[in-house]
């Protein structure tokens, strides 16, 4: 089975007030493509930002990051933004829309990047498929948190990543829209082959995934499969 990501003593160190702040140590796991892992711990014990390094948004202090066999923490911030753009998509909590593009154009942002054709096809394909087909001339400021979170859905698989990073992706939303939201992501992930890896304060989304690395103070103290349950049947 090929490894999508390889993390091998993976630090992160602010300097703060004269003091080294610690907010990685020694960090090591590596992800099998199409796999689905959770990150999970107390707030402070560095989820997102061990999320951000892995998906190259941030350099680390010290160690490797290795990203589809390629080696992230050598490459300057421009490289990095065009391995992003080639093979990740992202999902965040505060949705993160341009407030100026409707739904539509929100979703061929990144296609229209790659310098796609037919973006505004696929962009409509994967609209539909989130259940926003009736939405895609809105703007971000007339959707619920629900729609505008299922529009950021459908951009993050619209240059079909090999690796989907998602940060409490249903942080900002009520349980009936979380589910919603979260078959999405797991039917959506199933379909493409895609590898999930998320980061959440919940332990019942963390339980649909094979697979639960928890931090606490910059560590991992456990790495363990799961017996993942069903989303359909949560």
């Amino acid at each position: 089975m090929k490894t999508i990501l390889n993390i091998q003593n993976l630090s992160k160190t602010y300097q703060s007030a004269g003091h080294t702040l610690t907010v990685l140590n020694d960090i090591n796991f590596f992800v099998n493509e199409g796999s689905t892992l959770s990150i999970v711990g107390p707030s402070g014990s560095g989820k997102t930002t061990l999320l951000g390094l892995c998906a190259g948004l941030d350099r680390s202090s010290s160690g490797i990051v290795e990203l589809n066999n390629i080696r992230l923490d050598h490459l300057n911030e421009d490289q990095r933004a065009q391995v992003r753009n080639q093979y990740v998509g992202f999902i965040f909590q505060n949705f993160q829309l341009l407030p100026t593009l409707t739904a539509l154009e929100n979703v061929m942002v990144p296609l229209e990047l790659r310098g796609s054709k037919n973006s505004k096809v696929r962009a409509l394909d994967l609209l539909d498929k989130v259940g926003l087909s009736d939405r895609v001339s809105h703007y971000p400021a007339q959707l619920s948190g629900g729609e505008q979170q299922r529009v950021s859905l459908a951009r993050a698989f619209s240059n079909s990543p090999k690796i989907l990073f998602a940060d409490e992706p249903t942080g900002n939303l009520d349980a009936e829209t979380s589910e919603k939201v979260v078959k999405l992501i797991f039917d959506l992930n199933k379909e493409t082959g895609t590898t999930l890896v998320l980061v959440t304060h919940d332990l019942d989304l963390a339980s649909k995934t094979q697979r639960i690395i928890k931090l606490k103070g910059g560590l991992v103290i456990s790495d363990l499969e799961t017996v993942a349950i069903p989303v359909n049947q949560a």
